[in-house]
C-alpha cells in the first residue's frame, strides 16, 4: 500500500467512524466493533485501522479500556481550575454522577517530586492519599493528594472519599487562599494506568496544583491524572 493511499484510507475510515457517532449510530459509551472487524469492514490492514482509532481517540471522540476495547466518549465535563468547586460538585452541576473511590492512603517521607512541590528543605513526613474518581460510572481521574503530616494530624481517620477540601475546614480551620496550576499531556505511570484501566504510557493529562492556606503556607499538592477524553480546561475569572 502506498503511502498517499494509506493516507487517503485512513482519512476514509475517521471521516466515516467520526459521521457515524455525530449521527447516532454509535452512542455515547457504546462499545465499537474489533479492531478485527473493523478492518474487514473497511478492507484495511489492522495497523492503518489502528492509526485511525488512536487518531479519534486524541481528538476525544473514541476512548480504550484494556483488554476491552474501543468505545465513544461521554462528554466532556467542564473543568474550571480557578472555581472553588469540589470534584462532585462539580460534577453534579453538570448534571452527571460523581463517585470516588479510596484506592490507599499512606504515611512516607517526602522525595522526588512530592519533595519538589512540597518545597521540603528537611525529611518531611507526608501522607499520600490516591483515589480513583468516577463520572456516571466510569474511571476517568486518578488523584494523588499530598499533605504535610505536621499540618493534617489524624486525618487519616476521615472518609477520604468526601471532599478534601471540606475536611481542611471542618477539622483543621484550613481554607485555600492560593492555587498554582500546571496542565500538561503526559504518558501514564504503571500505578496511574492500571486504576484507570489504560495501557501503560498512553496519553494522560497531568494537574499539578500546589495550594496554600489562608495565612499564605504552603499546605498540599495534588497530582491529578485525567483521561484526556473525559475533560475540558475552562478558565473563568469570574467564578
Amino acid at each position: 500500500m502506498t503511502t498517499l493511499h494509506a493516507a487517503t484510507q485512513l482519512g476514509t475510515i475517521k471521516s466515516t467512524l467520526r459521521g457515524q457517532i455525530d449521527s447516532g449510530i454509535f452512542t455515547q459509551g457504546q462499545k465499537l466493533p474489533s479492531e478485527r472487524e473493523l478492518s474487514e469492514l473497511f478492507a484495511t490492514t489492522r495497523i492503518t485501522m489502528k492509526d485511525a482509532l488512536i487518531s479519534l481517540e486524541t481528538e476525544g471522540l473514541i476512548y480504550r479500556e484494556k483488554r476491552r476495547g474501543w468505545y465513544v466518549s461521554p462528554d466532556r465535563v467542564i473543568y474550571n481550575p480557578l472555581s472553588r468547586s469540589h470534584f462532585h460538585q462539580m460534577v453534579h452541576e453538570q448534571d452527571r454522577l460523581a463517585h470516588t473511590q479510596l484506592v490507599n492512603a499512606r504515611r512516607e517521607m517526602a522525595s522526588g517530586e512530592y519533595a519538589t512541590e512540597l518545597q521540603a528543605e528537611s525529611i518531611t513526613p507526608i501522607y499520600v492519599i490516591e483515589r480513583l474518581r468516577y463520572i456516571d460510572g466510569r474511571a476517568v481521574l486518578f488523584v494523588e493528594n499530598v499533605l504535610k503530616v505536621s499540618l493534617f494530624d489524624g486525618i487519616l481517620s476521615e472518609d477520604l472519599t468526601q471532599s478534601l477540601t471540606e475536611i481542611y475546614y471542618q477539622r483543621y480551620g484550613y481554607q485555600t487562599q492560593r492555587s498554582r496550576f500546571e496542565v500538561l499531556p503526559t504518558s501514564a505511570p504503571e500505578h496511574v494506568a492500571k486504576a484507570l484501566n489504560v495501557g501503560v504510557g498512553q496519553p494522560v493529562l497531568k494537574i499539578c496544583r500546589i495550594n496554600y492556606k489562608q495565612d499564605g503556607e504552603l499546605m498540599d499538592c495534588e497530582f491529578e491524572y485525567w483521561r484526556p477524553d473525559a475533560v475540558t480546561i475552562r478558565i473563568d475569572s469570574e467564578v
